[in-house]
């Protein structure tokens, strides 16, 4: 252990700074990284090289050079830039490379050099151009800050919502500051600038004068910033050599160091742990890297190469031409197992263990100490996290078997935490492979989560590692294998040296029917491709047609995408209907004729179109009747059109008479003669409001007679009778009826009397009674035949009389009706003499 502690450098009293190699780099780099621009982004990210950017001592015939390498130097794009001067690089959140252009265009490039797309930073950028310029992170995005040659500020906060903010003038600024750097606070971008010994905060409203607590006096020039990872604390790198740090807030000191150098540094960031009180800058001149803090003392490195730093969320990686390094703070637990002398319950239980392994009973006498101070379960915590903190996997093994040997003797102690660092060293390890280039440490990870990891896997075109992963840790199949599967064949549709029958064969045999993936979404990124025939073939195995419709539209596949919306059932006429969307596409795309018979070919569309005409186009229904020769729905059609759309009764003629014409050609002789028996009807009634006033048109032949009788016209209301047929019996009802609402009694009694009534005399009683004139009424029902005189009795009140005839008639069922209205006392008589037939009936 001692000699595992070789490279941890003391910090003060109360930190320890190390630094080890992640990679030996293998890049062939043909130029120092001074002659390049560089770009790396964090979380173990890729680097980005320009080489040969543009300067006065380079030759103009030189086309750069923009390389992307993995962190431990594999190459994965490199391309010749035919674009206009670069300013600056950067990485985006989303791991997009950031190349901003002196003319304020900045392009967007993937991780293996495609291109994405590109934006520009504003006019007056265009017309001053750009004199620098940063790429920031913050919670909502990735952001660039352009600084123009007017010496103004252009920002946004996320390049994926592109919103340009142009920041207020800095007063006295006649130059460019001496640095700047970008700064979130409180949700909000913003830029503090050094102008000499001032400094100045700038947000979208107003430029601010910053005065840091506790700077030491003398400073005339600021020559460095730097925020931290999650910029919440600020250093700022004087000419005086002072280096002051405090909060990014402005409102307290954390310390100041003098590193007795004045020559400005070619870096300076941030070095913090989370969760640790301890706060450090490194600062990198050309041959010497220091790491600063609250100590008297600094630690200091020799540089032999040209290096850049990586601000990360635990530390900072140093890559160079030939090496790849992590500097960082020591992690509590493992300063408590590995530091000289350690009596820490994790200490003593990884000795004991080595013991234990030797066969020594050391290993007795170590664990009885922990156990008789109560400190097992602490040893175990301290050796799990240790583990996790360790880059190497030797270290990492003897300290879970540390951990695994002192959970032996516990009862209790809840597994969860040992299989869940196990499971997460394992991923780390094979991500950390050279390979890979992924440097993760446990604090990243964790940061990071595993979703996004996997993403970041699939960018980099790992899949079978991915899926690995994803089955390990048993993720749900829509969160982990079924997403990446569908990467991978978006990934396939764009090698365009493989045909399209082999792709789409790869593709269907790779996933089969693997929930959770579209086959749509991969036919959509081919038909990108340009690769449209690809894309039908893998439409042909998306199970849902709701999905393949929409594609097809868009690929001009309009017939196909027919027949996949009949396919799926969906016929709803409104706006969400498949087969509707598809047939308004193809009524827009098609000429009428072409569209009329791609319907004909399709009944279920046919008949739902007519059924959109019928609310929505009549015209256009009429047409399509005209076209098929189906004269009976053409016959409907002009029906309701003479209802529906005309106002005169010429029109409505006219439209009854095309209908009529178009029932005989169809041979339906009744819906043509009651067609034509309505044209004479209309003009009838349109004669009778000419004549007589009122209203008749549109009312029925019988409500035509009823009104007739209404107004005295007794005579033409037989007459429309006999001209319309109306049989005698109902015409004697409707005379009845409207007699009745006249109250026109003498009237309705000369009716009654002109001949034998075809309805009986009964009618008669029952309307009489509707009108509570009892004594018309009992005129009708001495003349109502034998077998409905009971029944006219009753209802004219007469009980006595009814159960007479019903005694006559010895009939039982009408004694019983008789016996159902005798009421009280008065009818009491009435009831006992139906009771006395009925049991002499019974006698007999």
């Amino acid at each position: 252990m001692d000699c595992y502690t070789a490279n941890w450098n003391p910090l003060g009293d109360s930190a320890f700074y190390r630094k080890y190699e992640l990679y030996s780099m293998d890049w062939d780099l043909k130029e120092d990284l001074r002659d390049c621009l560089v770009a790396a982004a964090p979380y173990g990210g890729p680097i980005a090289l320009l080489r040969n950017p543009w300067r006065k001592e380079k030759a103009a015939s030189v086309r750069p050079v923009l390389e992307i390498y993995s962190a431990s130097g594999m190459p994965l794009a490199t391309l010749m830039w035919k674009s206009g001067p670069v300013v600056s690089l950067g990485w985006s959140a989303e791991e997009e490379l950031l190349c901003v252009q002196e003319d304020g265009v900045v392009l967007v490039y993937g991780l293996h050099g495609d291109f994405r797309r590109h934006f520009s930073m504003g006019n007056e950028v265009l017309q001053n151009r750009v004199l620098d310029a940063r790429i920031f992170h913050t919670e909502f995005g990735s952001g660039v800050a352009i600084l123009t040659g007017a010496h103004r500020f252009t920002l946004s906060a996320n390049v994926s919502d592109l919103k340009l903010r142009r920041m207020p003038e800095v007063p006295g600024l006649q130059g460019a500051p001496s640095c700047w750097t970008t700064l979130c606070r409180d949700r909000v971008a913003h830029i503090l600038l050094a102008v000499g010994p001032d400094l100045y905060l700038l947000d979208h409203a107003a430029c601010s004068p910053v005065t840091l607590p506790g700077l030491a006096a003398g400073v005339s020039s600021f020559l460095q910033m730097a925020v931290s990872f999650t910029s919440r604390h600020l250093a700022v790198f004087t000419d005086t050599g002072y280096i002051w740090m405090g909060t990014a807030s402005f409102k307290e000191k954390l310390c100041e160091f003098n590193c007795n150098i004045r020559a400005p540094p070619k870096q300076m960031v941030w070095c913090s742990r989370p969760r640790s009180k301890e706060r450090a800058v490194v600062v990198a001149w050309e041959r010497r890297l220091m790491v600063v803090g609250d100590a008297p003392e600094s630690i200091q490195f020799v540089l032999d190469e040209d290096s850049y730093l990586v601000p990360e969320l635990d530390g900072v990686r140093i890559f160079s031409r030939t090496t790849h390094e992590f500097l960082h703070e020591v992690p509590v637990a493992s300063e408590e197992i590995f530091k000289i002398a350690s009596m820490a319950p994790g200490a003593l239980l990884l000795e004991a263990q080595k013991e234990y392994e030797k066969e020594s009973q050391k290993a007795d006498e170590y664990l009885r100490e922990i156990q008789e101070l109560g400190q097992l379960p602490q040893a175990v915590q301290q050796c799990i996290e240790a583990a996790g903190h360790e880059h190497w996997p030797d270290m990492q093994k003897s300290l879970l078997r540390a951990a695994s040997f002192g959970k032996c003797f516990l009862d209790r102690f809840p597994p969860d935490s040992f299989v869940r660092m196990c499971q997460d060293l394992r991923i780390l390890n094979a991500i950390r492979d050279y390979h890979i280039g992924i440097p993760l440490t446990y604090s990243q990870y964790k940061q990071l989560t595993i979703q996004v990891l996997l993403d970041r896997l699939v960018l980099r075109r790992l899949y079978p590692l991915a899926i690995q992963i994803c089955e390990y840790l048993r993720l749900p199949e829509v969160q982990g294998v079924s997403r990446i599967l569908a990467h991978w064949a978006c990934y396939k549709v764009q090698q365009k040296d493989v045909s399209d029958e082999d792709v789409a064969r790869a593709i269907n045999q790779k996933l089969g029917d693997t929930p959770g993936v579209s086959y749509s979404d991969i036919a959509a990124r081919a038909y990108g491709c340009g690769r449209t025939e690809l894309a039908i073939k893998l439409l042909e195995y998306e199970p849902r047609s709701g999905e393949q419709v929409p594609l097809l539209l868009k690929m001009k596949r309009s017939k196909l995408a027919l027949s996949k919306a009949i396919e799926s059932g969906d016929t709803d006429l409104g706006e969400q209907g498949l087969v509707f969307t598809v047939l308004l596409h193809l009524k827009n795309e098609l000429n009428r004729g072409d569209f009329f018979m791609t319907l004909r070919n399709q009944p279920m569309a046919l008949s739902l179109y007519r059924q959109f005409c019928k609310h929505q186009e009549l015209e256009t229904l009429k047409d399509l009747y005209n076209q098929d020769d189906n004269h009976q729905e053409l016959g409907s059609f002009h029906i309701r059109a003479s209802y529906t759309t005309e106002e005169h009764v010429e029109g409505r003629v006219a439209a009854l008479q095309k209908a009529a014409e178009a029932f005989n050609k169809a041979k339906n002789d009744f819906a043509a003669k009651a067609t034509e028996d309505q044209m004479r009807l209309l003009r009838l009634q349109r004669c009778l409001e000419d004549e007589l006033g009122g209203r008749f048109l549109d009312l029925s032949v019988h409500d035509t007679v009823t009104t007739l009788i209404l107004g005295g016209q007794n005579k033409r209301a037989e007459q429309v009778a006999r001209d319309f047929r109306i049989p005698d019996k109902r015409l004697w009802w409707l005379k009845l009826t409207a007699l009745a609402d006249l109250e026109d009694w003498e009237e309705l009694e000369k009716f009654s009397k002109s001949k034998k009534s075809p309805i009986g005399y009964l009618p008669f009683v029952e309307i009489c009674m509707k009108q509570h004139n009892k004594y018309e009424a009992k005129k009708y029902a001495s003349r109502v035949g034998p077998e409905q005189k009971v029944k006219a009795l009753l209802l004219v009140g007469d009980v006595a009389q009814a159960a007479d005839v019903a005694i006559e008639h010895r009939n039982e069922a009408e004694m019983s009706l008789v016996l159902s209205h005798c009421t009280g006392a008065t009818d009491g008589v009435t009831a006992d003499k139906i009771q006395r037939a009925r049991a002499q009936a019974q006698k007999k």
